[in-house]
């Protein structure tokens, strides 16, 4: 299989992950985002959304948007460890809070929608920093609460690392990195830190990444 990705893109550090839970091998090919590589006609013909993750199956299918390519790795490989709980509302509680993640909080702060803040509407540095840090901490104080729910254990669901897990660890590192204040969610934090005890996360961090800057 070979993923196109970047090494600060969410989305594609949360296939990254999925992939080193089942232990699947992938060769990397980077899209520099920050250069406009994913707007290039050769990217584009592999995903007209000119968005990474891609990946490319080895029945050379290729897949688009994080949660389903998580999801397809998830039915493609059944008797690896599983993504998704057993029972049907444990599935349900997992989309759920990987959803809150991967579709409401990451879509407002993606490099696109930071590029268009700072080009088009012309804010400044200070302004698009209070955006960003405003929808970190609408969002992480919703799934911090969803997480006092008896249903967390260890990780997000349970003591297994779940598709919640996949896209909370993401969120935190780019939290962390635009300096968002966290104190206000010790669960969310405590969860993130076990996961970055497993190799499959720490592997999957952007500072092991082969276009890590």
């Amino acid at each position: 299989m070979t993923l196109y990705g970047y090494y600060r893109s969410s989305a594609a550090y949360r296939v990254r992950i999925a992939l080193n839970l089942k232990g699947l091998e992938v060769t990397q090919v980077p899209v520099d985002l920050a250069a406009g590589a994913q707007r290039e006609a050769g990217f584009k013909a592999l995903n007209p959304q000119g968005l990474v993750p891609v990946l490319e199956t080895d029945d050379g299918e290729r897949l688009t948007q994080s949660l389903a390519i998580c999801e397809y790795l998830d039915e493609r490989y059944p008797a690896l460890p599983a993504l998704l709980p057993a029972d049907a509302a444990g599935r349900a509680r997992v989309r759920g809070l990987a959803n809150l993640v991967a579709s409401e909080i990451h879509p407002l702060n993606n490099l696109r929608v930071l590029g268009y803040l700072i080009g088009e509407l012309e804010l400044d540095e200070a302004a698009k920093l209070a955006w960003y840090r405003h929808w970190v901490h609408e969002g992480f104080s919703a799934l911090e609460a969803m997480l006092s729910s008896e249903q967390t254990g260890r990780y997000c669901h349970g003591d297994a690392p779940t598709l919640a897990d996949v896209c909370l660890v993401p969120q935190v590192y780019n939290a962390e990195r635009f300096d968002c204040d966290l104190a206000a969610y010790p669960r969310l934090r405590a969860i993130a830190a076990h996961c970055r005890e497993l190799d499959a996360f720490a592997q999957a961090s952007p500072a092991c990444q082969p276009d890590a800057r």
